[in-house]
């Protein structure tokens, strides 16, 4: 049954994220993202990792994506206007993707010859109180420096907005 559901999701979220670069209005593409990050959630709970399924939807899924939406709103973009595809690209486009897919898949597993095989519901460090430990011990000082960041980011962007409105 894991096996299953893992398929049905894995498949819409790779048709999702295949709609997000299709589309050719942002909102469109936005929505399709948020496809992809449920789907994502749902194969985090197939794996065992409860939080982190719980903390993408909240914070991808929700904030971000209504971040996302309010940007794209703000902005008043529109569709996106198609221009003449280059004949070379048509041609070899997809014999190129499938190249690239077989060369990732074999370096991939040529890279990890022994890695263990993944077994849905085996993963169990993926608790509140496991990601709330390393993120607090082993990658605190990482964890300061995104939030500085952040912060530098929101003065930045307040700066810069005072200034337009001036």
């Amino acid at each position: 049954m894991d096996v299953i559901l893992f398929l049905i999701f894995a498949a819409i979220a790779v048709i999702c994220g295949f709609n997000v670069v299709v589309q050719s209005h942002p909102i469109s593409s936005a929505i399709s993202l948020i496809g992809v990050m449920g789907s994502l959630a749902v194969l985090y709970l197939l794996l065992g990792a409860e939080f982190l399924a719980a903390a993408q939807v909240i914070v991808y899924a929700g904030a971000i994506m209504v971040l996302f939406v309010f940007v794209i709103m703000l902005l008043n973009a529109g569709a996106e206007i198609r221009k003449g595809r280059s004949l070379l690209a048509q041609v070899l486009g997809i014999p190129m993707l499938f190249t690239f897919l077989g060369l990732m898949a074999f370096f991939t597993r040529n890279m990890f010859p022994g890695a263990p095989d993944v077994h849905f519901g085996g993963f169990r460090h993926g608790t509140a109180l496991d990601v709330g430990r390393a993120l607090f011990t082993q990658y605190l000082l990482p964890f300061e420096v995104v939030s500085v960041l952040i912060l530098i980011a929101i003065v930045g962007a307040v700066v810069l907005a005072q200034k337009e409105m001036e």
